[in-house]
């Protein structure tokens, strides 16, 4: 789950500065519907209670607020670009069970510094229904655990390419790193001229502000398209490498605090923005290595979630009377390397993916992790030994491949999102009296 556990409750900390939503007197306004995603219906309530955490949200950031239709409609675009996400989901058979939801929040109590029963208590002071906050966060993970299996997971990084990044780059070199804002207004996959035209007017329309000085955290707020548009559109330090190619050109032109002229992707119009630069860190020395096994368990029609963990959390206790790793590898992974025993040779910081990473590096030499969970499946992990590696050539390719695949990333996702939504049928009525 891609930074979930370390954004999660930021994202979602609106809610708990928010106060409750006052009853309203016209009960059948506030339920009806206001728009219509695939067969489900998103009603004025949900849209206004989501409204009155995000208007929190934008308070707590000190991020000026757009005007409320503006905010309106931007809002409900995103419930129509969410539901669309977990329509999508449900179709894939991505779903989230009740241990491993608990299991998370939890884990955002603790990062908060509290007790599960303090965190229920918090949330109960400030007017948020636990169950309500509940589904918020299994949503959320549903959400992350789709991008990693449909777009991050998917994403290939050549050798050729590698070989061209480190020769333009100057390898091992320090790099200077951007902190960069951006904003995008999304254009439809097979958007037609007029529409084109009237996209980029109002493009045009949003860069003139930001150049005369308009907040461009609000205006990000109030108009892009990309899910950041509510932080800002801030894409944190980055060096010009691990950028979308379209904003790196743009980025180096740029001074301190100006803005872009329009640019044009094959996603829409984009305007960004440099917020500072700094020095970058050297690239060199060397690389911990980990030779680990594992044995992986793949979640699909004929096994649930809870069967996967049941039958690892199985084969764990038989790990701990003794049995034998490799030959439990052997009968039971359903992965490539189940004949060797489980066995993944060594593994490079960024071979594997993060929820991977995180729970092989926190393992000590000869330790069994608990059941973890990737976009392959659920996974027990054994470290078999570890080494450091003087191989500043190997570093340099691995933090090649990994600025690639971070520059691949955030093109992806973006180009993934505008073909679901031009394929998801939606219907507004929030006009409608």
């Amino acid at each position: 789950m891609r930074k979930i556990f370390s954004t999660l409750f930021l994202a979602l900390a609106g809610f708990c500065c928010a106060t409750v939503l006052q009853a309203r007197p016209q009960v059948l306004e506030a339920d009806r519907i206001v728009a219509v995603v695939g067969s489900e219906a998103i009603t004025l309530s949900e849209l206004r209670s989501r409204l009155q955490s995000v208007t929190a949200q934008l308070q707590r950031q000190g991020t000026p607020l757009p005007p409320p239709e503006v905010l309106e409609r931007q809002m409900l675009e995103r419930m129509i670009m969410d539901r669309a996400q977990l329509q999508a989901a449900a179709e894939l058979g991505i779903k989230v069970d009740d241990a491993q939801l608990e299991q998370t929040i939890a884990r955002i109590a603790a990062n908060n510094k509290l007790t599960l029963a303090q965190f229920k208590a918090a949330l109960q002071k400030d007017g948020i229904a636990y169950p309500r906050f509940r589904e918020e966060i299994r949503d959320e993970i549903i959400i992350s655990r789709l991008r990693d299996r449909e777009v991050d997971s998917r994403l290939v990084v050549s050798d050729a390419e590698i070989d061209n990044y480190l020769a333009q780059t100057g390898a091992g070199q320090a790099q200077e790193e951007y902190q960069v804002a951006h904003i995008l207004l999304r254009a439809p996959e097979s958007a037609s001229p007029e529409q084109l035209q009237k996209l980029k007017a109002k493009a045009e329309g949003v860069l003139k502000r930001a150049r005369e000085g308009e907040n461009f955290a609000e205006l990000a707020a109030a108009y892009s398209d990309a899910p950041d548009a509510l932080q800002g559109g801030n894409l944190g330090w980055r060096p010009l490498e691990r950028m979308p190619a379209l904003f790196a050109e743009a980025a180096a032109r740029l001074q301190k605090n100006q803005v872009s002229g329009l640019l044009r992707s094959s996603n829409g119009f984009h305007i960004i923005k440099l917020v500072d630069k700094r020095g970058g860190q050297q690239v060199d020395g060397g690389v911990r290595q980990t030779r680990a096994r594992h044995i992986l368990l793949r979640v699909n029609e004929v096994m649930s979630e809870g069967e996967a963990r049941r039958r690892l959390e199985d084969l764990r206790q038989r790990l701990r009377h003794g049995a034998d790793f490799a030959e439990l590898a052997r009968l039971h992974s359903q992965d490539g390397s189940a004949a060797k025993g489980g066995d993944l040779g060594w593994v490079n910081p960024g071979d594997t993916v993060p929820e991977f990473e995180r729970a092989m590096d926190a393992l000590q030499e000869g330790e069994v992790s608990e059941v973890i969970q990737s976009p392959f499946g659920f996974h027990l992990i054994k470290v078999e030994e570890r080494r450091v590696q003087d191989m500043s050539q190997e570093k340099q390719r691995l933090a090649a491949r990994q600025a690639l695949r971070e520059r691949k990333m955030d093109e992806a996702y973006q180009d993934w999102l505008r073909q679901l939504r031009d394929k998801t049928y939606v219907e507004y009525r929030l006009e409608d009296q």
